[in-house]
């Protein structure tokens, strides 16, 4: 076994292990591999170790990965979406966390009926109301999502957030379970009947506790694949 399969083993060992330990009652995680600034070899041998859910944060990125790898892998997108690259996402994501604001929401909702597709969606929450994450904000947040419970090609089931910095995982509970408190809030409302009420939470340093919290879906990339290559984006 390759060095990235041991780890994904290790992964899906530990994702097992939280799973028998959480507080709430929850489907068993989904895992997610996220792949920004990770080499194509690396990533190719998570694939042939078995991770078949891929996650990136820049479409463009995504696309070149993606052209060397099998077709079957279902990639999920993490990271903010600009207008007019909405088409060209929708050639290959299937699952987009970051849905981040009404308008980007009701562009996907256009581009997925334009190919006559259905795309499921997270709606991004800036639990810290921090000036440097996009997402919805907390306060008014219900009234704020409800319209876009009628759209119908792009299929919101769930909420998605990346807790403010913490110097350990414990830091990152009490905003996981207050995003599950918005989540229990938003999804029980009559115009959401129907969506899954998935939550999109957890990384490599924290997705024990996330899952813990009641986590359906963690986005795990160095715990996996190992330290990100450096570029410049990244500085």
């Amino acid at each position: 076994m390759s060095e990235v399969g041991e780890r994904l083993a290790q992964v899906l060992e530990q994702i097992a292990a939280a799973h028998a330990r959480r507080r709430v009652a929850a489907p068993e995680p989904i895992l997610i591999g996220a792949t920004k600034s990770q080499p194509r070899e690396r990533i190719r041998a998570a694939v042939e170790a078995g991770l078949h859910r891929l996650g990136e944060n820049r479409v463009q990125e995504a696309i070149a990965k993606a052209a060397g790898l099998p077709s079957e892998i279902e990639w999920h997108l993490f990271g903010p979406l600009q207008s007019n690259k909405v088409r060209r996402a929708l050639d290959l994501f299937r699952v987009v966390h970051s849905v981040d604001r009404p308008k980007i929401a009701r562009a996907l909702d256009r581009g997925a009926a334009e190919r006559r597709l259905v795309v499921d969606g997270f709606l991004e929450i800036n639990l810290g109301d921090e000036a440097s994450k996009h997402g919805f904000a907390v306060e008014g947040l219900a009234s704020a999502v409800a319209p876009l419970a009628e759209l119908e090609h792009l299929r919101i089931n769930g909420l998605m957030a990346v807790p403010p910095f913490g110097d350990d995982a414990e830091a990152s509970r009490p905003w996981f379970r207050r995003l599950r408190e918005l989540r229990d809030e938003i999804f029980s409302r009559p115009e959401w009947a129907g969506s899954a009420g998935w939550l999109s939470m957890g990384m490599s340093g924290d997705f024990g506790v996330a899952i813990e919290e009641g986590a359906t879906h963690v986005r795990v990339g160095t715990a996996i694949f190992g330290d990100r290559s450096r570029t410049a984006e990244d500085d």
